[in-house]
């Protein structure tokens, strides 16, 4: 496959949507595209210290006050936040889950003019901080951020993020897990190199900037391909009709075509979060489904969402409850 250009540019018409040709098998000849990194780390990083800036005396008395186990409403907390214009199932998801010692909380960020673009992520890495920030000053004991490509948007890699993460998490004394890193932390947690991902509804440029993110970790990336490269639509405007919301028989055909295009692959990726419609018409996360997808595949699904959750269950020291896929159950020995 020859390299490509704009692998994070902002329409998804700046990249083609592959198909009926032999490019849909994209495999670990994926040549990675020359990016300008100039400033992104001066751009991303140097966030934290222009935002809202550290906490003050006042604050750090709020956060000393949520130690108090008698204070707090719930003996565990958590944040949530996801890109603007949707509603986000992740809090209702999480707390399915979770056991009733576990409370949540969900912030969206506020964009006027949204329009799931590339650089309207990128030029807005700033307002995580804000959510860390008033999520550790009302208790919150962690804060979980979804949205995969957040985390390569402006070219940043894996390292970028890690100390991205790490920093706000140190500024404000509360652990913050962004759902891109996570796919990368599952992976290195059950010593997974060679992965298959299945980008699902991703525009292309979407899914090359996840593609190129994982290989920045040092993940063989051995095959990838969305909806349109795996043959389920024409189109990809197709799918952004959908609105991310798929039949419920979608869900174990794309896992098994990416199983089965990459036999070598240790576990299938599964990036963003897709809504699989149930026969009653509710849609239902990948966290609903693991269980009997990977029984199917024969192959660990380690989704965004399956992945955002562990970290958070890690953070609390808290197992779920319930059983969803070999990455939960390891938290549940």
């Amino acid at each position: 496959m020859t390299e490509r250009e704009g692998l994070d540019s902002d329409s998804p018409n700046e990249s083609s949507v592959l198909g009926g040709s032999d490019e849909n098998a994209h495999d670990s000849e994926f040549l990675p595209v020359t990016l300008d990194l100039a400033g992104v780390e001066e751009r991303s990083l140097s966030l934290l210290g222009s935002g809202t800036g550290p906490l003050d005396e006042a604050e750090s008395g709020f956060v000393a006050r949520w130690s108090n186990p008698e204070l707090k409403l719930f003996p565990h907390q958590v944040g949530f936040t996801a890109p603007p214009m949707d509603f986000d199932a992740a809090p209702t998801d999480f707390l399915r889950i979770a056991p009733e010692t576990v409370g949540v909380h969900g912030r969206l960020l506020h964009l006027p003019g949204y329009a799931h673009e590339l650089s309207q992520r990128s030029d807005n890495l700033h307002l995580l901080e804000e959510v860390v920030h008033c999520m550790a000053n009302s208790g919150a004991d962690v804060v979980g951020q979804v949205g995969t490509n957040w985390v390569h948007a402006g070219g940043t890699d894996a390292d970028d993020i890690r100390r991205f993460t790490a920093e706000l998490s140190e500024k404000y004394e509360t652990p913050f897990h962004m759902a891109g890193l996570c796919l990368v932390e599952a992976c290195e947690a059950l010593g997974v190199e060679k992965v298959a991902l299945n980008s699902v509804y991703f525009w292309p440029d979407w899914r090359d900037g996840v593609v190129r993110f994982l290989r920045s970790a040092g993940l063989d990336v051995v095959w990838f391909g969305n909806f349109v490269d795996q043959g389920h639509y024409d189109t990809q405007e197709e799918v952004n009709d959908r609105s991310w919301i798929f039949p419920g028989d979608l869900a174990l055909a794309s896992m098994r075509h990416a199983a089965e295009a990459a036999p070598d692959a240790e576990a299938i990726l599964v990036n963003g979060m897709p809504n699989w419609r149930r026969p009653d018409g509710l849609p239902e996360r990948t966290v609903s489904l693991a269980r009997d997808l990977e029984a199917e595949i024969d192959m660990p699904v380690i989704a965004a969402d399956l992945a955002l959750y562990w970290a958070i269950f890690r953070s609390l020291d808290v197992a779920p409850v319930g059983v969803h896929g070999s990455l939960l159950a390891g938290l549940q020995d």
